[in-house]
């Protein structure tokens, strides 16, 4: 069976690309183990210059790499390009601080000198998605090879040419051979790679569901993984806070990549006193993103990478109206060919309702009424899922303490989720757990080794 590239503006088939052999797949983990054997002793200056030549690859070629992303999952073609732009900064983030990151870690005991050494596994196996297809790899590998790992990539069954050219990046940038590779393999090999010999830790952007599967199967074999999985992140604002400003970047944060993001915003919990003010004002930001030809540089909004995601999204509304959510403002889908969805405004949202308890990937809004703080704390927490979340006040002390009760693995106090290479970024409950980016991530796949000297 091929990985079929299809542009989901107008669903035209790009390209066709066959799937790896199952001696192609072993063949590239023997090669990936033989690489991390030379790749682990090339030292930090050295992996350092690599990335350096990585992030003005990527820059000198951001025009050409957007425009894959825009024609193969849909993106706007300037967050693509800004997709493009953050690669190349997180590869510069870790070509400077990795070497600090990872320095020896001297620690007093009962010996003459002890210390943790932080040491590379070996070939990292990562399961990435279609969001956002060059950043979360390049947020996944920019760690791990710069501590000595090397990595082998099974990227999302419908972005093949974003994967082959990512592999293209690294070995345009100085890199040894086989120390990045992108496997184009189906879900139905990846327990598979995951129980070969030659891996020996997994990460994985996906699904709650493949994320589980990922998990029971590295558990079963004894290696470490990193989850990051879905998210249904509040947006929670209280009487306090500035309600324009917080509506214009609930529209933002809801519609940025057409709603295909982990950590965009989903549930909107507002205190009935501001209510309708906010409703207002998020009603007249949200109008500015009208479904349009993603490669114009106007576009806000594109369609959603696939059809079947579309259904999906739709039957997650639908049912959530027949259970008393109303559709209060726009909805449906455009006269426009491919993949494309209106945004949406749902208000009554209740408990049992989809809209309330599960995740909306796409431009829809759940907006919930509650009377209080206190309340729109609890229903923030009434979620299985604790990615971020976004507080909206003007009392910042009141924030702080807010924001330390509220499950998730961020909070954001006005202001809108988002990943930077500078801080830790990963969940809590069915979200996931493990900690990308920041020194956190990069320790994820080292071991840490105690050295004990009398």
């Amino acid at each position: 069976m091929a990985l079929v590239s299809i542009n989901p503006s107008n669903q035209e088939v790009i390209d066709k690309y066959p799937v790896f052999s199952k001696a192609a797949v072993d063949l590239a983990l023997v090669q990936a183990g033989k690489a991390f054997l030379e790749w682990r002793d090339t030292g930090f200056n050295f992996r350092r210059t690599c990335f350096m030549k990585c992030s003005e690859y990527l820059l000198d070629n951001k025009s050409k790499f957007a425009s894959l992303i825009t024609k193969e999952m849909g993106k706007p073609i300037t967050q693509s390009v800004s997709e493009i732009e953050k690669c190349a900064w997180v590869c510069e983030y870790y070509a400077v601080m990795a070497q600090d990151f990872l320095k020896d870690e001297h620690i007093e005991s009962d010996a003459t000198e002890s210390f943790v050494s932080y040491e590379p596994l070996g070939t990292i196996f990562a399961i990435m998605p279609w969001n956002f297809p060059f950043w979360q790899v390049f947020r996944f590998a920019a760690p791990a090879l710069m501590a000595g790992n090397t990595a082998v990539l099974k990227h999302a069954s419908n972005v093949p040419q974003c994967a082959l050219a990512i592999e293209e990046v690294f070995k345009n940038s100085g890199f040894h051979d086989n120390v990045f590779q992108s496997l184009l393999i189906n879900n139905d090999i990846v327990e598979d790679v995951i129980a070969d010999p030659a891996i020996k830790a997994v990460t994985i952007t996906g699904s709650e569901a493949a994320g589980s599967i990922v998990a029971s199967t590295s558990g079963k074999h004894i290696k470490k993984t990193v989850l990051e999985l879905g998210g249904s992140d509040p947006f929670i604002v209280l009487p306090d806070a500035e309600i324009d400003r917080a509506a214009q970047v609930a529209a933002d944060s809801r519609l940025l990549n057409s709603g295909q993001s982990c950590i965009a915003a989903k549930r909107f919990i507002v205190v009935s006193s501001v209510f309708d003010e906010f409703l207002d004002s998020l009603k007249k930001y949200a109008s500015e993103y009208v479904p349009a030809n993603p490669l114009s540089p106007d576009a806000k909004l594109g369609p959603l990478a696939r059809e079947d995601l579309v259904q999906s999204l739709l039957r997650q509304v639908d049912k959530s109206l027949e259970q008393g959510a109303v559709l209060t403002w726009g909805g449906g889908r455009p006269d426009l060919d491919g993949s494309f969805v209106n945004p949406a405004i749902l208000t009554n949202v209740q408990p049992g309702m989809p809209a309330w308890e599960e995740e909306l990937f796409g431009p829809v809004f759940s907006l919930i009424k509650v009377e209080s703080e206190e309340e729109a704390i609890r229903v923030a927490n009434d979620n299985r899922y604790g990615l971020g979340a976004s507080l909206w006040t003007s009392d910042m002390p009141k924030a702080i303490e807010l924001a330390k009760g509220i499950e998730s693995g961020a909070v954001f106090i006005n202001g809108l989720v988002k990943s930077d290479p500078r801080l830790p970024f990963g969940g809590i409950k069915k979200s996931g757990y493990g900690r990308e980016l920041s020194t956190l991530g990069i320790k994820e796949f080292v071991n840490a080794k105690t050295v004990w000297i009398k």
